[in-house]
């Protein structure tokens, strides 16, 4: 998944400049909004209401932009009434493409989302298409510069570490849901980390190896992340590394 990395790397520069724009505000507050109508306000008590606040943290949004956003998701104060749907779809070359959205409207959100699929050389599946080929997992990467692979295989499998696979800068610790709260306290206390999520990890890869099917997909996955009903996209391509940064 040599390609599929280089792709997050790609992405975590990118949001770096998102969250200047204020474009992944936008989609945090509408997290942020969701986990606390569905957990309640509490972050102490709601895993992923923490979860949601400490990514607004982590970009800087405002203290009191987040405070709004729970009581909007509470109803203590007026706001709009997202929905949680899963799109699933087809890239280049047959690529399993999973994407999270919130959405107010979601027969203009699916209309958008088939447009934005034809325009690339994909199209939108119905549900169950593909959602078997991902698994939900915890997600910690580290660099290779900060720590020796002997040490944070012995360090992450000692907290309850799935697995740890190197990629080319960079180690990728995976676990499962429950686990990542423990395994990520734990590599914290010693080493800083690139970045820590639970999210959805393919089970298999679609290699993707000529330079038009790559900018397709490079495409599709652009449009589908800037869309603003869309939370987060979820791909099974492998891309040769070689091949990805040309294109990127």
């Amino acid at each position: 998944m040599a390609g599929h990395s280089h792709w997050a790397q790609i992405k975590r520069k990118k949001a770096a400049v998102d969250a200047k724009r204020g474009k992944i505000f936008t989609k945090l507050i509408r997290e942020i909004m969701v986990a606390a109508r569905l957990g309640g306000g509490d972050p102490s008590g709601n895993p992923r209401l923490r979860a949601a606040i400490q990514a607004a943290r982590a970009v800087n949004m405002p203290k009191e932009n987040i405070e709004r956003a729970i009581k909007k998701g509470t109803g203590e104060i007026a706001g709009e009434a997202y929905e949680e749907v899963t799109y699933e779809g087809y890239g280049p070359g047959g690529v399993a493409v999973l994407i999270e959205s919130m959405t107010d409207n979601k027969r203009r959100t699916v209309s958008e989302l088939r447009h934005i699929f034809s325009k690339c050389g994909g199209n939108l599946a119905e549900p169950g298409a593909v959602a078997w080929v991902f698994e939900r997992k915890g997600l910690i990467v580290v660099s290779r510069e900060a720590i020796g692979e002997e040490e944070l295989l012995d360090l992450a499998l000692e907290a309850g570490a799935e697995d740890v696979r190197e990629q080319e800068s960079e180690y990728e610790v995976i676990t499962t849901p429950e686990a990542f709260e423990e395994v990520k306290k734990a590599l914290e206390e010693r080493v800083s980390l690139i970045s820590a999520q639970v999210t959805m990890v393919p089970k298999t890869t679609v290699r993707l190896e000529d330079e038009k099917s790559v900018q397709q997909m490079m495409r599709l996955m652009d449009m589908l992340e800037e869309h603003d009903d869309v939370q987060k996209v979820y791909a099974n391509f492998d891309i040769p590394d070689q091949l990805m940064e040309k294109v990127a």
